[in-house]
């Protein structure tokens, strides 16, 4: 955590200015084509880093070839940052977001409850733009104040993590602010070491998780950290999409 406030909602601050979205076709938008770039790269096209004041240790990000497909392969010696880009999506008209990951290992300290155990060995962030229409009053206000201490955030975070202990489906305030919510997709060690390919309704748990319609998507990041536990991960991540819901 930086200056009092979670990486969930400092990411909007290290986004680019520009976004490009990789269009299979109109009913998918590829945010992360890791796939098709170069083995070596640190940093896939259309990304930037996302660093932290006072965090001097960074995770270590690179495109490497894992059983054929290119991936991004990170790793974190007590260390914290991420991958960003910046978007802009309907969450009504691509609610759907599905991506691939894997992990080494997990985290023993690691505490959903707890500021020194905000840590994971994997999460993919998406975060949402300040609409006054679609936010509550009361949220209004916090929402102001907090960019009065902090400067541009955004109004909501989802954190979708892998974590060692609390059970999938756990949605949790994160434990420096509710402007961020906690969202266990993966939990235990039956599945460490291999790649998992999962899917969220991104439209719904922002309704579940904040109770209230989403505004627009204006962020995606990946990060593994471990700046609070001091341990060690490695993680790898795969292609990133929305896609419309299907049609029954």
């Amino acid at each position: 955590m930086i200056q009092g406030w979670p990486y969930g909602c400092l990411l909007v601050t290290a986004l680019s200015l520009s976004s490009v979205l990789f269009a299979d076709s109109s009913r998918i938008l590829e945010v992360g084509r890791f796939s098709t770039e170069p083995v070596g790269h640190t940093v896939p096209d259309g990304w930037k880093p996302l660093l932290f004041k006072k965090v001097t240790r960074y995770t270590i990000y690179e495109l490497i070839k894992d059983e054929d497909t290119v991936v991004v392969k990170a790793r974190s010696d007590a260390s914290a940052s991420g991958l960003t880009r910046q978007v802009r999506i309907d969450p009504r008209e691509y609610p759907i977001v599905q991506w691939r990951w894997k992990i080494d290992n997990l985290l023993m300290k690691s505490d959903l409850s707890r500021k020194d155990g905000d840590d994971y060995p994997a999460r993919l962030y998406i975060t949402f733009e300040y609409d006054p229409a679609k936010v509550s009053f009361t949220k209004k206000l916090k929402y102001v104040a907090g960019q009065a201490l902090f400067g541009p955030i955004p109004i909501g975070a989802l954190n979708y993590v892998w974590e060692g202990k609390a059970q999938p489906g756990t949605i949790v305030d994160n434990a420096y602010t509710d402007f961020a919510k906690m969202i266990v997709v993966r939990s235990g060690s039956q599945d460490v070491g291999r790649w998992m390919q999962e899917e969220r309704s991104v439209y719904e748990d922002y309704k579940l998780a904040f109770g209230e319609e989403p505004p627009m998507i204006n962020g995606v990041a990946i990060m593994t950290d471990t700046d609070n536990t001091k341990e060690s991960a490695t993680a790898y991540y795969g292609d990133i999409l929305f896609r419309q819901a299907s049609q029954e």
